[in-house]
């Protein structure tokens, strides 16, 4: 769920429900390489509840399209520390014979 302006699409909050620290850290480090970003920060507004509040201000894109950007990198990120340690066990199960 979008938390944002009207008036302002460049600043938005977005509330991510079933999630923890681990994606909402990982967003919050992808979002932070885009030079696009000129804040982003995350909470979980307690810690019974299994949401995550991720805060995004851009210097002019719209915030979501920026948000989604990051989700499809940390996606190609995860792809390649997925295939490169596949392949690491299948080189590891060769030597062992």
């Amino acid at each position: 769920m979008e938390y944002g302006s009207s008036s302002d699409p460049s600043k938005s909050t977005f509330s991510i429900a079933d999630e923890d620290h681990t994606l909402a850290n990982s967003v919050r480090f992808t979002l932070n390489q885009d030079p696009r970003v000129s804040f982003c920060g995350y909470s979980i507004p307690h810690p019974s509840e299994n949401r995550v509040n991720i805060r995004v201000q851009t210097t002019g894109d719209p915030a979501s399209e920026v948000l989604k950007d990051a989700c499809q990198d940390l996606m190609l990120m995860c792809q390649h520390v997925r295939g490169t340690f596949d392949k690491a066990v299948s080189d590891f199960k060769k030597q062992q014979g």
